[in-house]
């Protein structure tokens, strides 16, 4: 039985395995982007394997935020900026692809991870004008992102454990994920705990690319958009 002095253990994944994560979320967005946007979403696998990659960007991103200095080293900022960039940048590719609705809803995923820097930004502060701020932008963002408040719930939920290992933060990640039920309409999300937890103890040894990820994104979108162009010639029709 769990009583007040229970210890939680702490999250603690290498850089190499964590760089790792990102690539095998970047794999599965890969694959999810090209069944929806080249196959009219007819992969039933690569639909599912397509929703383990959003909470593993989240875990990758609110693990790093939640180190030690994070704050002091300018993370957040840097984080901002360049989230901020890349995904305006990729706004009208986004776009362009379709499977959104009024010609903008929802704003795509870097977005998501954008709006969630900014959440544990304020709530990094520890003051009450930063937790009010945070969960009134936590309210609306989550209402024009990909993944909904969930993902925002995610983020959060892993940053808290990282910092203060508790039963709350892990019942809060749970909840996030099994809430995405409702978004995905299966519980496939739910894949992306063992993964995580697997990570915890092996020792990969993948060099770190710092901006690769953030020129993957965009470019990635463009290369879809353009394998369209002939297929579309060729009759093929796109549903999105």
């Amino acid at each position: 039985m769990l009583n007040n002095k229970t210890t939680w253990p702490r999250l603690t994944v290498l850089n190499g395995t964590l760089e790792a994560l990102k690539w095998l979320a970047l794999l599965l967005m890969s694959a999810d982007h090209v069944n929806k946007y080249l196959f009219n979403g007819t992969k039933a696998l690569l639909f599912y394997a397509g929703r383990i990659s959003m909470p593993l960007f989240v875990f990758v991103l609110a693990y790093n935020l939640a180190r030690p200095g994070a704050l002091d080293r300018g993370a957040y900022e840097r984080t901002t900026k360049r989230l901020a960039l890349i995904g305006t940048l990729a706004t009208p590719i986004f776009i362009a692809l379709g499977g959104i609705k009024d010609g903008w809803w929802p704003l795509n995923i870097i977005f998501t991870l954008l709006s969630l820097t900014v959440v544990l930004f304020l709530m990094e502060q520890r003051t009450i004008g930063g937790y009010v701020t945070a969960a009134t932008l936590f309210l609306i963002s989550g209402s024009s992102v990909e993944f909904w408040w969930p993902a925002l719930a995610l983020g959060v939920a892993v940053w808290w454990y990282c910092k203060r290992p508790g039963l709350m933060p892990l019942a809060l990640a749970l909840t996030a994920l099994s809430s995405l039920w409702f978004v995905n309409h299966n519980l496939w999300a739910l894949v992306a705990v063992p993964v995580a937890l697997t990570a915890t103890n092996v020792d990969l040894r993948i060099p770190r690319l710092k901006r690769a990820f953030y020129a993957y994104y965009p470019l990635h979108l463009v290369a879809l958009w353009l394998i369209r162009i002939p297929m579309g010639k060729a009759g093929y029709l796109f549903f999105y």
